[in-house]
């Protein structure tokens, strides 16, 4: 029988969101100094290790792992996601960490918007007007009209449509596959498509940086192996809401660390963008209930 233990599993996921947002931090500042494809591709180099061992302790073979009568889809999982990667750190690099979060947390919104169209899921009058306020949400954000808009928020924006289609499709890969099988293809393919890409880019880096490269190594696998045991203890509905803590995590590094600043919009349209993500959530948990 399944563990059920939704205290663990919320003290779980507000660790993995402070581990990811201290990897992200770290991620901004070695692709401030080398080129993003390299940063990414010796990130996944420890991932794919990570997925490999993970998968001969846990199951004992990698083939029973990788089994899978939908390699397309799982493959394109994989390179879907190391492309949202690459972009969303270009994000951190150019936006900064705040204003990239705030607009990337509409991810779910999309997930949402998107959910009928891809999986066939009933989406309510409900949700499309809780859809339709993230958005304004995201106007608030960018202040059309106010100021000049920033190009470089195409990043955060592209990076959570990537992410949620990347969402939408692990949904659907889950119909017939294990969440180990995802989790093994998405750390494998992800490393070769990054290696096609970031040999190309290579450039010396510095002793320090090996050090901080190793440190977002670990803190990318430990991330996972988080966010692993906090799915296997309750259920994930239970959880994502608290996974937003994220931002203001990664808020506060950008703030301290990197000088990022907070500018009211920003704070405004991030409220509004949660407080309609966090509706969908619950509606959704309504609607299977």
């Amino acid at each position: 029988m399944a563990e059920n233990n939704p205290r663990l599993g919320i003290v779980l996921m507000i660790a993995t969101t402070f581990v990811f947002a201290v990897q992200d931090g770290i991620s901004r500042h070695l692709a401030g100094e080398y080129n993003v494809y390299m940063v990414v591709m010796i990130r996944y180099w420890f991932f794919a290790l990570f997925v490999i061992t993970w998968a001969r302790m846990q199951h004992g073979s990698v083939r029973k792992v990788a089994a899978t009568s939908q390699p397309i889809l799982q493959i394109t999982r994989a390179l879907l996601l190391i492309a949202e990667i690459c972009v969303m750190v270009l994000g951190f690099v150019y936006l900064g960490l705040i204003e990239s979060y705030a607009i990337f947390i509409t991810y779910p919104l999309i997930i949402a918007a998107l959910s009928g169209v891809i999986l066939g899921e009933h989406v309510g009058w409900r949700r499309w007007i809780a859809i339709c306020v993230g958005f304004m949400g995201v106007l608030v954000i960018l202040q059309p009209g106010i100021r000049v808009f920033s190009p470089y928020a195409l990043f955060p924006m592209a990076s959570a449509l990537m992410f949620a289609l990347y969402g939408l499709l692990t949904r659907y890969a889950a119909r017939k596959d294990s969440a180990a099988t995802s989790f093994f293809w998405t750390g494998t393919v992800g490393a070769i498509g990054m290696t096609a890409v970031g040999m190309f880019h290579w450039q010396p880096m510095t002793t320090s940086d090996w050090g901080w490269m190793a440190i977002l190594s670990v803190m990318g696998a430990l991330g996972h192996f988080l966010l692993i045991k906090c799915y296997a203890v309750t259920e994930a509905s239970t959880v994502q809401p608290f996974a937003y803590l994220q931002l203001v995590f990664g808020g506060a590094l950008g703030w301290m660390i990197f000088s990022d600043s907070l500018r009211w919009g920003t704070a405004v349209g991030a409220a509004i963008v949660i407080g309609a993500g966090l509706f969908t959530l619950w509606r959704e948990r309504a609607a299977k209930s």
